[in-house]
């Protein structure tokens, strides 16, 4: 593992402040990179500086963020990951449970094989 990747990896759980190209900055935790520094912050918030004048900060709550690293200049540590592990995304359980739906329907004869006796192995 090059040394790069192994100091991303030793980020992952932090709450990073990340600058983009275009001056904005999203503070977030990190939940994953990749090769291209491609990052999945979860509670994301982005600040930005308006420019016109008075050049007030302005903040808005984006949640979880799948950030571009080729728009990536710079990363810095806000603060350690939570020591709870219970705590550690922050995220309450929610409604109901996760199942793939299904829409009651046979798929058509044509999608479903060969026909066996037409040239299909037995």
């Amino acid at each position: 593992m090059s040394l790069k990747k192994a100091k991303m990896a030793d980020l992952v759980n932090y709450r990073l402040r990340v600058v983009t190209i275009d001056g904005r900055q999203l503070s977030g935790q990190m939940l994953a990179f990749d090769k291209h520094m491609n990052l999945v912050l979860s509670e994301c918030q982005e600040f930005r500086t308006q420019k016109k004048p008075p050049h007030n900060e302005a903040t808005r709550t984006l949640g979880l963020v799948i950030l571009r690293g080729e728009t990536v200049v710079s990363v810095s540590v806000e603060s350690p990951p939570p020591t709870d592990p219970s705590a550690r995304l922050g995220l309450q359980p929610g409604f109901g449970t996760a199942r793939a739906i299904g829409r009651g329907q046979t798929p058509a004869a044509s999608l479903s094989g060969p026909i066996g006796g037409f040239g299909a192995p037995r």
